[in-house]
This record gives C-alpha cells, sequence and structure tokens, in this order.
C-alpha cells in the first residue's frame, strides 16, 4: 500500500481513510486488556490472598509475547496484515465471551483466568507487529512518528479509562460484569478491523523463505544495526525490570494505601493520564527529530517514578507519582515502535517489530521475579529494587550504546528537504 500525500496539523494521521479505524480497533483492544489485568487480579487476590498468584496474571498475559513475538514479526512479512489482525482479533473475542459465561453462571475457577490472559495474550503477541507495520503502510516514514503518537494516546487513555471502569464495576457488578464489559470491548475492536483495506505489502520474496530463516535474518539485522539493538535492549529493561509492578498496584493499594476496589482503579488510571497527557504533547510536536532521547529520558523517568510509589505510603502522594510515571511511559511507548519503524529497511521493518515484540516478551520473566520477591519478602520490596535495578542497568546500557541518543536526527532532516 502506497501512502498519501502527508497532510499538515498535530492530528493529521487521522486524514487518511483508514486510520481512524485502525486507531479505534487498536483503542478497543487496548482497553480490553487493560480492564482485563485489575479484574482478574482483584479475583486472584480475593480468593487467595497470595501476591505470588496475583503476579501471575501478568506471567501468562506475557509469556506468549515470549514464545511467539519473533513468530508474529515473520507472519506479518509473509502475509495479508488484516487477515492476521481480524483472525487474532476473533479468537480474543470467543476467548473474552466464553471466560465472562463462567463468571456469569458462577463456574470460574483461578486457571480459567490464567487460560483466558493466556489466550489473548498469544492472539496480541501475533496481532502486535502487524498493527505497527499497518501504521506505516498508511503514512510512511515522514508520518510514522505523529501516527504512532496518535495510537498512544488511545493506548494510554485505555490505560485510564479501562483500570477505572474496572474498579467501578467491580464495586457495582463485581467481577462477572467486568468481564462482559471486557468481551464487548474486544467485539469492538473486530468490528472496526473490518473496513481496514486488505492486501497490505509484503515482500514476495520473504513469503518464499523459510521461516526458521527468516527468524535468523531478523535477529542478526537487529545485532547489526546499534540504534535498532539499542532499542531493543532499553525494551528488555523495561519490560522485565519496571512492567510486572503492574497488578502489584492491586496489593500495595489494598494493603498499604488501604484503599478498595474503586480507588484502586483510579489509582492505576493515574498511570494512563500522565501517558495520554504525554503522548498529546508527542503527537503535537512539529519537527522532531531526537525520538532516541525521548525514549531513554521517558524510559528513565518512568523508573525513577516507580521507585517513588515504592515509597509512598499515602494515596495522594502515590497519585501523582503513577502520573509522572505514565507521562515518561509517553516517550517510551511511542518511541519504541516510531523507531524501529523510520529505521529498519522495508523488507525487515515486520523482523525487526517482531524481535522488539520477542523483547516485550521478558515481561513474563519479570513477573514471576517480582511475584517471587514478594511472596517472600514483601511487595513493597519487590517494587523498589526492581526500579533500582532497572535505573542502573537502563544507564549502563546507554553508555554502551550511546547512538540511540541522535537517531533519526539525520533521516528525518532529510525527508523534510
Amino acid at each position: 500500500m502506497t501512502s498519501e500525500p502527508y497532510p499538515s496539523g498535530p492530528f493529521r494521521a487521522f486524514r487518511y481513510r483508514h486510520y481512524p479505524f485502525l486507531w479505534l480497533a487498536n483503542f478497543f483492544s487496548y482497553t480490553s486488556r487493560w480492564m482485563q489485568m485489575p479484574l482478574l487480579a482483584w479475583m486472584i487476590l480475593e480468593l487467595t490472598d497470595s501476591p505470588w498468584l496475583v503476579s501471575l496474571v501478568g506471567f501468562f498475559s506475557m509469556l506468549p509475547t515470549l514464545l511467539l513475538g519473533l513468530v508474529g514479526g515473520v507472519l506479518v512479512d509473509r502475509v495479508d496484515r488484516r487477515r492476521l489482525m481480524t483472525v487474532t482479533q476473533g479468537i480474543a473475542v470467543l476467548t473474552s465471551f466464553a471466560f465472562a459465561f463462567l463468571m456469569l453462571t458462577g463456574t470460574v475457577r483461578v486457571w480459567h483466568a490464567y487460560g483466558a490472559v493466556l489466550i489473548t495474550g498469544a492472539c496480541w503477541a501475533l496481532s502486535f507487529p502487524a498493527r505497527r507495520a499497518a501504521i506505516f503502510d498508511l503514512v510512511g516514514p515522514t508520518g510514522v512518528t505523529n501516527a504512532i503518537a496518535l495510537d498512544a494516546i488511545g493506548m494510554n487513555g485505555s490505560r485510564m479509562v479501562g483500570p477505572a471502569v474496572a474498579g467501578v464495576l467491580i464495586g457495582l457488578t463485581g467481577v462477572a460484569g467486568g468481564s462482559v464489559a471486557v468481551a464487548v470491548c474486544y467485539a469492538l475492536s473486530y468490528l472496526f478491523l473490518l473496513p481496514f483495506p486488505a492486501g497490505t505489502r509484503q515482500p514476495r520474496a520473504t513469503a518464499r523463505q523459510p521461516v526458521i530463516r527468516n527468524l535468523v535474518e531478523g535477529i542478526a539485522y537487529v545485532r547489526s544495526n546499534p540504534v535498532i539493538l539499542a532499542t531493543v535492549l532499553v525494551t528488555l529493561i523495561i519490560n522485565l525490570l519496571m512492567f510486572p509492578y503492574v497488578p502489584m498496584v492491586t496489593v500495595l493499594a489494598r494493603d498499604v494505601l488501604h484503599v478498595g476496589p474503586v480507588l484502586i482503579g483510579t489509582l492505576q488510571a493515574a498511570e494512563g493520564l500522565g501517558s495520554s497527557v504525554g503522548a498529546s504533547l508527542i503527537a503535537l510536536a512539529v519537527g522532531l527529530r531526537y525520538h532516541g532521547r525521548v525514549y531513554v529520558c521517558g524510559s528513565l523517568l518512568s523508573l525513577l517514578a516507580l521507585f517513588a510509589f515504592s515509597v509512598s505510603e499515602w494515596y495522594i502522594v502515590s497519585f501523582p507519582i503513577l502520573f509522572l510515571l505514565g507521562l515518561g511511559m509517553a516517550g517510551f511507548a511511542t518511541m519504541q515502535s516510531a523507531l524501529v519503524l523510520i529505521l529498519a529497511k522495508d523488507e525487515m521493518r515486520g523482523r525487526a517489530l517482531g524481535v522488539i515484540s520477542l523483547a516485550i516478551g521478558a515481561g513474563p520473566v519479570g513477573s514471576l521475579m517480582i511475584g517471587a520477591v514478594a511472596d517472600n519478602v514483601s511487595p513493597v520490596f519487590a517494587i523498589r529494587i526492581f526500579a533500582l535495578t532497572g535505573i542502573m542497568v537502563l544507564s549502563v546500557a546507554v553508555l554502551v550504546l550511546p547512538r540511540i541518543m541522535d537517531a533519526t536526527r539525520e533521516i528525518l532532516s532529510s525527508e523534510r528537504r
């Protein structure tokens, strides 16, 4: 698919014919995932009172990304992207409605929750590279930063809306009502994918090569590009040492901040609010060239805020701290994909995104680690030590691969001439 001449304005990507449908599909898919996490975390905490079992929600949610991330990247370069997105989303719809049925009939068990997030996580792992590559197909290299930033606004808005709605629904209807809402959001995401055009481009030669060869070529390509390699390393650090904190918010909010499900949902929404503000600022930026600096500094701000959250014992302090964490996450989430989409060759873009997905798959390992530390020491200590370790490792990674700080400047300057 050839992108149209690029329009102007802060929300210019919405002027493309099909981009709004893709944006809405992604938004409802994000919302489903962010509603699902606190719902299942609360259900398992109430049933078992075990931080370890709560942490397994994050583990099973992200495990498919570790196992299937590279496969998803290869599929992007081999099959029709619309078909890949609709098939995986359709499976997620069926799974979410099945889990809602179990909740409504009172036959649900803890392992059902793990199975639900495992299947929906697999669908996400296979479709994530396709969703990102499809954005590039629609807007091209010059427009991709704005388009990714607008998508990040949707993603981070869902991080605000999803947990807040989940908290309210737990209070009003219980986890069963929240599960129905999750299923409806997944179904809306599927419907908005249908108008997306079929026949998105994939390199012809790639589709004829063995899958294993495609996987090896993708890893070798990332290793040969210092900036993309640095992007993968930062992604690995954040997903291993920061994102596993998400299920622990439920535990800390109940046991340290002493609040119920409604305020827990509101607290988790603070991160989404900060992320939405940050992504909006990036979308409004004109002539942004130093993507790497935004990426690294945003990641560092999030880790510093996570450490501060582990120290706080007051709800009124924890809320703005998580807002700052979300603000930093906007820089990380937006630039993570933008860097790869801008820098990777056309024929390697899907596989490079697949390696990013593989790095995102470090999340389940981090979830097991933080769950073990939380169970054997305390959830507060677990978050604190993870944040400190992340700050140190991120600093070392940037010192070893400093070229990421000036990434994309020369490329985007030449594109605008």
